[in-house]
């Protein structure tokens, strides 16, 4: 499966994050997360294991306990069950990897 860049196919799960499945596999999928500044991802926790990256601005990640003020360049691996939260401090772009895929965030065409 390949994935060509483009802006269409965001859903957006909470005001001010879009979200784009840009390829998955059997036991994977990768995704795009664009956050507008002062958007919150509400604190929840799913069975995925999840990766993440991110590609621009910044944001707070809390994994558990732990607070991390992320930014370009930055990663991070949240265990499966483990409830966690962020918050744009700034627009951000990040890239995440579910372990198994995600199939609630795959689009049926």
């Amino acid at each position: 499966m390949f994935y060509k860049k483009s802006d269409e196919g965001y859903k957006e799960p909470a005001a001010g994050v879009l979200l784009k499945t840009l390829v998955y596999g059997d036991r994977t999928s990768m995704c795009e997360f664009r956050l507008k500044a002062g958007a919150a991802i509400p604190a929840h926790s799913h069975p995925h294991e999840q990766t993440g990256f991110v590609v621009s601005g910044r944001l707070n990640l809390r994994i558990g306990e732990e607070v991390f003020e992320a930014g370009p360049g930055d990663g991070w691996c949240i265990r499966g069950d483990v409830e966690h939260a962020g918050e744009a401090l700034e627009d951000a772009v990040i890239v995440e990897v579910f372990s198994p895929v995600r199939e609630d965030y795959i689009t049926s065409e």
